[in-house]
C-alpha cells in the first residue's frame, strides 16, 4: 500500500470534519453534508488500502 494514497486519505478526512465542523458553526447543513460524504470516501479509500495490504501479505 502506498504511503501515498493513505495520506491522501487521511487529507481527506481531516478536510471533512473541518468543513462539517464549519457548516455546524454557521448552520449551513448542506456543508455538514459534504463534509461528512468526504468523512465516508475517506473510510472507504481506507478499506480498499487495507485490502491491498491483506491481498499483498498473502501473496508474500
Amino acid at each position: 500500500m502506498s504511503i501515498e494514497d493513505r495520506a491522501k486519505a487521511t487529507a481527506k478526512d481531516l478536510e471533512g470534519k473541518v468543513q462539517e465542523g464549519a457548516g455546524k458553526v454557521t448552520g449551513d447543513r448542506e456543508a455538514q453534508a459534504k463534509g461528512k460524504a468526504k468523512q465516508a470516501e475517506s473510510d472507504v479509500r481506507h478499506g480498499v488500502e487495507d485490502a491491498k495490504d491483506n491481498v499483498k501479505r498473502a501473496i508474500d
